[in-house]
């Protein structure tokens, strides 16, 4: 029995996991998990789960703009840098 849950429940859900914003944007998840640590992606933690959860709508329209950024010819750094502003 599998523990996925399935992509139509993914993309109604408020949070999704790491694994699962993979599926979604179709970025590895180790690039995800190094936009995570660089801050670039903002995640809730709760102190009795060490899951990490993104709020969907708002991480994947965060990562398409690193997409966009990126085919760009932007560096972390910059794109980095860019976020901030906008938050």
């Amino acid at each position: 029995m599998s523990r996925q849950r399935s992509m139509e429940a993914i993309q109604t859900a408020e949070y999704v996991t790491i694994g699962e914003l993979a599926r979604l944007t179709d970025v590895r998840y180790s690039t995800l998990k190094f936009y995570t640590e660089e801050g670039m992606i903002p995640f809730q933690q709760p102190a009795k789960n060490l899951t990490r959860r993104y709020k969907r709508e708002e991480a994947v329209a965060r990562i398409l703009g690193i997409k966009k950024m990126r085919a760009e010819g932007k560096s972390v750094p910059e794109i980095r840098e860019m976020l901030a502003f906008r938050k």
